[in-house]
């Protein structure tokens, strides 16, 4: 069972916090596990260089993995805490909370009186303080008739869990991830499309990452 950890005797080489911040930023950003071959690709290192380091961070309980499993690395709770107790040393991840100066609204029918305000406007403030938070960019056009672009980021929340017509995150196959609307069938799972162009994804093997709380665009 994974507990946190006594980090005072725990030392890390500089390779293996960087492979360790690697690893916890693809998953954030992808919703999918890195393999060996893309954290050695990420960092510019050998395959062999990777996976000895790999190994080692897996000694001192920091990473995880299911054996036989695609795409099952993952940082432990203790890995977790680490990175985030070396991050607040070092200054090397930096969060803003500022925003942008919200100043009213503006109308999109009949003209209406300009009236500013001292509010500013930021995805903390929309959609709240969450670890459960994350964006993705859209690549693809299989969501266009729903107005999800490609260069769009979707905002979602992480959730194993969806009802039926919700805009979700899926891995299929404990591999691919894509962004579908998610019904639940007899016996699998539809990932439906919005681009008759598309064919709907009928599985089986089907994890839910999360569900899309917002859509960002630049125009």
């Amino acid at each position: 069972m994974d507990t946190s950890a006594d980090f005072s005797d725990m030392r890390l080489t500089p390779r293996q916090a960087e492979l360790l911040r690697t690893a916890a930023c693809f998953q954030a950003s992808r919703c999918y596990s890195p393999t060996i071959s893309e954290l050695a690709d990420e960092l510019s290192i050998s395959r062999s260089t990777a996976f000895e380091h790999l190994a080692e961070l897996q000694r001192k309980g920091l990473l995880q993995t299911s054996p036989g499993k695609a795409r099952s690395l993952k940082l432990t709770s203790s890995g977790q805490e680490l990175l985030s107790r070396l991050d607040d040393a070092g200054g090397s991840v930096e969060r803003s909370s500022d925003g942008i100066p919200l100043v009213g609204v503006v109308a999109a029918g009949q003209p209406i009186e300009a009236v500013e305000n001292g509010q500013t406007l930021s995805l903390s403030s929309y959609f709240g303080i969450s670890d459960d938070l994350f964006a993705l960019e859209v690549r693809g056009d299989s969501m266009i008739d729903d107005d999800i672009r490609v260069g769009d980021y979707v905002i979602c929340r992480r959730t194993p869990v969806a009802a039926d017509g919700q805009l979700v995150v899926a891995i299929v196959d404990d591999h691919n991830a894509t962004l579908k609307r998610f019904y639940k069938e007899r016996s699998c799972v539809r990932l439906q499309p919005a681009n008759e162009q598309y064919e709907p994804i009928y599985s089986g093997n089907c994890r839910i990452e999360g569900v899309v709380v917002g859509l960002m665009r630049r125009l």
